[in-house]
């Protein structure tokens, strides 16, 4: 049995690629089941953000499994020359070194913005809708909630999480750039009411001065909740082209997998704008706005691509961090595995104190017409000792089990547990 991931990230592959591997929501439990329908993986859980798109699985057969993956993948790409070449693209890391990335990626340590907050939600997320969908196991539950908790640490202890560390506030920062260096006075239109867009909507809000913020999205009762927290306007996205007639910025982040902002849409609405020029960021994955729609006269349109190379100029002052990250990690992955390697041995620690249990309990029936004739209080104390007698005499070699799990002496230990008390 093998721990392993195989994964795609925004930078290895071209952006229209890497939108066709993109995973929402809605496609995910399709793909949870394909992957489980592998004789050859046992668990599996998908991660799948505006940066990656990760499969985590547990595999009974290495290399056909790691070959069942790889075609999943594939058949996300259809009959295309990328498709052939993505093999080339995968990053593949398996056991300890497969951890150790789910750890980083929770830290945000193998994030655009350093860490970022947004992604140790989406690992959590992922773990937990795997469990849904019961694609995940023993195993990968375990290494989910340990990477989260691994995640949470790495915030609390070092310095990665100052200042700006979510692809929302990069995206409003880069508006507020690409505005002049304010947004004061300006309209803003964020198309999307999911978490990210959420993000966004705060971000733009916690701008001083703030701009006008109109919130569109294809369920207003959401869009008007979080609109009336914000002091924000509504509307549904069948008024897109007017707000696109208003606008100075544009930040789309939705989930609905095909383009919502046409280059006719924008086309149609330039001559209403007056020569007043038009930013659209995208963020969304896949993109939610036509590329064709950044060749239109006074209008820029900046895309993930554009996200990540902005966040790249703000890393260097968390990279210092890297090391006390990294220390965090080495740590977290150590008791990680500690924890995993008495799991292995927990079945034999669970049969030998059952055996022992029916031992004591069989023992104390058979005494049964003498017990009888003691006080109640006495006939407990007498419960109490056998248990305790039990207890002493099962605690040494239940420590020592745990302490060799994972180990050939460990292994050893286990059989000869297994024949002398004639476990199963």
């Amino acid at each position: 049995m093998s721990l392993v991931v195989v994964g795609v990230h925004e930078r290895r592959v071209p952006l229209d690629v890497f939108e066709r591997l993109a995973i929402g929501d809605s496609d995910l439990p399709k793909a949870l089941e394909r992957l489980c329908d592998s004789p050859h993986l046992s668990e599996a859980v998908v991660v799948s953000t505006c940066m990656r798109t990760e499969v985590y699985a547990v595999l009974e057969r290495f290399h056909d499994g790691l070959a069942d993956i790889l075609a999943f993948f594939e058949s996300r790409l259809g009959a295309s020359p990328a498709a052939a070449s993505l093999g080339e693209h995968l990053l593949v890391a398996y056991d300890d070194a497969a951890a150790r990335h789910l750890f980083e990626v929770a830290a945000g340590a193998d994030s655009a913005v350093l860490g970022e907050g947004e992604v140790l939600r989406q690992v959590r997320r992922a773990g937990e809708r795997a469990l849904r969908e019961r694609a995940a196991g023993p195993v990968l539950a375990a290494l989910f909630r340990h990477a989260v908790e691994a995640g949470k640490r790495v915030r609390s202890e070092t310095g990665i999480a100052r200042g700006t560390t979510s692809l929302a506030h990069v995206a409003v920062a880069l508006a507020r750039q690409g505005l002049g260096g304010s947004l004061e006075g300006r309209r803003a239109l964020v198309i999307g009411a999911g978490e990210m867009g959420q993000a966004i909507a705060a971000a733009l809000a916690q701008e001083r001065p703030a701009p006008a913020i109109t919130l569109a999205n294809r369920s207003t009762a959401r869009a008007a909740q979080l609109a009336q927290r914000l002091g924000a306007r509504h509307v549904g996205l069948a008024r897109l082209r007017a707000e696109l007639a208003d606008a100075d910025v544009v930040v789309t982040a939705t989930a609905a997998g095909e383009v919502l902002v046409e280059e006719a849409d924008v086309a149609g609405v330039l001559a209403e704008r007056a020569g007043r020029p038009l930013l659209v960021v995208d963020a969304a994955v896949p993109r939610d706005v036509d590329p064709a729609v950044g060749s239109l006269p006074g209008v820029t349109l900046l895309d993930l691509a554009a996200l990540t190379a902005f966040a790249d100029e703000g890393r260097a002052a968390r990279r210092a961090e890297l090391a006390s990250v990294e220390r965090v990690i080495d740590e977290e992955l150590e008791r990680y595995r500690m924890s995993a390697r008495q799991r292995t041995v927990a079945p034999v620690v669970a049969q030998l104190r059952a055996r022992a249990e029916q031992v004591r309990l069989a023992e104390l029936e058979r005494l049964y017409p003498l017990l009888e004739r003691l006080a109640p209080e006495e006939r407990a104390s007498v419960e109490a000792l056998s248990r305790r007698i039990v207890a002493k005499l099962l605690h040494a070699p239940t420590v020592e089990l745990k302490r060799a799990a994972g180990t050939p002496k460990g292994q050893r230990l286990a059989e000869a547990l297994r024949t002398l008390f004639e476990l199963s």
